[in-house]
């Protein structure tokens, strides 16, 4: 029996090792990444961090107490945005005209893993890619001198312990070792000024960096009822320390010498934390009502200097670098409801409101985000004691977004329409064999 659950550990420990290679191809789309579980997305992730599945781990670590024996997800989440965007009058260079879609698809995988040490004490991990940004620009557009090509991905690997103190209540907390690796390419004006034209549109500024951060998580449930469960998650904010490199092109038409620093640099950027509170009520054998409401603490972001190894700050023609984001709180909204149509397979759908962290006062081409709508759909199969399958798809209805930057006398102006299509599949298995509780085992 004791080799039969080490072998189980060790083969649940391989899985994982797989997920860690498949992490490390992935790019991300969208700043922060919500799509972490196939089972909590086909509710637009309404009653995520009450339970439901070994994935509420990601957003309330003491949910791992629900899933007994020794317990692997899987998930991979493949997000479809779509986001184009058109110059409109008063952009300096309007005739080198907008960009048809300037969002990349992306796959997302997360993985999960979970051992019950004993009756009341469970450990697990979780690897995710919970921060990413990836979109594309042609050289040659109205708003090279705002957002060229970028791209953002982060790694999460979160070890967790969870104790169920009683029927009634669980506890749980665990430390995040997270590494970040990304790239912003920017058009730089000509001398001074955004000359369009072949040689100029080859003038970019590359930034690049990576590094290390870390964090911890921690949650509660509460069960005041037989069918009812209550969740409240932490996961606390990342300063994300990196270093890179910032270069900067030569030739008659830029002089990267003249009160530039093109090297070595570094900078942190202080990625939020987040509060996430859920709600499972069961009021018929068939019907499961689901709620959510998540606080996101973008605000502490702020403006990241970029500075050289020196802890001086990197200049471009006599100016601090910056990456200026300067955003508001973010906050989401959900509702969602189950329904158990037959043993092995269990329907989902969801509603949700998310309001944007960017605001008209700071929002760029690069990220060109806004307040949205959520409509989900998904399910479960369950294949047999061991095997269960997931599926849901969003999609998301953007609001229409405008943009206006300026730089000196470089000025773009333009909207955006954007929406997002998501697809998510999630395989559950559990290791060991469950309990098959006899009439006779549970009149002792």
């Amino acid at each position: 029996m004791v080799r039969g659950r080490v072998k189980s550990v060790l083969l649940g420990c391989a899985s994982i090792g797989v997920l860690v290679i498949t992490s490390a191809a992935a790019n991300a789309g969208g700043f922060a990444l919500r799509e972490q579980s196939a089972h909590g997305q086909g509710a637009s992730f309404a009653g995520v961090a009450a339970g439901g599945a070994l994935s509420s781990m990601f957003w309330n670590p003491a949910t791992m107490t629900q899933q007994k024996g020794i317990q692997f997800e899987q998930v991979f989440s493949g997000i479809m945005p779509y986001a184009s965007q058109t110059p409109t009058a008063g952009s300096t260079f309007g005739a080198l005209g907008g960009v048809g879609d300037s969002g990349d698809d992306a796959i997302v995988p997360a993985g999960y893993f979970s051992y019950q040490v004993n009756d009341r004490l469970f450990v697990g991990m979780s690897i995710n890619s919970p921060f990413g940004l990836s979109v594309s620009f042609p050289d040659a557009w109205a708003g090279r001198n705002f957002a060229e090509n970028t791209n953002v991905r982060s790694y999460n690997f979160t070890p967790s312990i969870a104790y169920e103190i009683n029927n009634w209540i669980s506890v749980g907390v665990g430390v995040q070792f997270q590494y970040a690796t990304g790239g912003f390419v920017t058009g730089l004006p000509v001398n001074g000024f955004g000359v369009p034209g072949a040689a100029a549109l080859t003038n970019t500024a590359d930034l690049q960096f990576n590094g290390w951060g870390y964090g911890f998580t921690a949650g509660v449930t509460l069960t005041p009822a037989p069918n009812t469960t209550i969740g409240i998650g932490y996961r606390s904010g990342i300063n994300q320390k990196v270093d890179g490199s910032f270069s900067l092109p030569g030739g008659p038409l830029f002089t990267p010498a003249f009160g530039s620093t093109p090297g070595p640099v570094e900078m942190t950027l202080r990625l939020p934390d987040t509060v996430t509170v859920g709600l499972r009520h069961r009021f018929s054998p068939q019907w499961t009502v689901l709620a959510g409401f998540e606080w996101s603490n973008w605000s502490r972001i702020g403006t990241s200097a970029v500075n050289q190894t020196s802890g001086a700050p990197a200049t471009l023609s006599g100016g601090a670098v910056t990456i200026p984001l300067n955003y508001k709180d973010g906050y989401f909204y959900s509702l969602g409801a189950e329904y158990d149509w037959s043993p092995s397979l269990t329907l989902r759908s969801g509603i949700a409101f998310e309001k944007s962290p960017v605001t008209d006062d700071v929002r760029t081409p690069r990220l060109p985000d806004n307040d949205r709508f959520w409509l989900s759909a998904g399910l479960s199969y369950k294949v047999n004691n061991k095997i269960t399958l997931d599926a849901a798809y969003s999609h998301l209805f953007v609001k229409s977004t405008s943009v206006s930057n300026s730089l000196g006398a470089i000025v773009y102006n333009g909207t955006v329409d954007a929406h997002v299509d998501i697809i998510s599949l999630g395989l559950k298995y559990r290791w060991d064999d469950p309990v098959v509780r006899t009439k006779q085992a549970y009149l002792k």
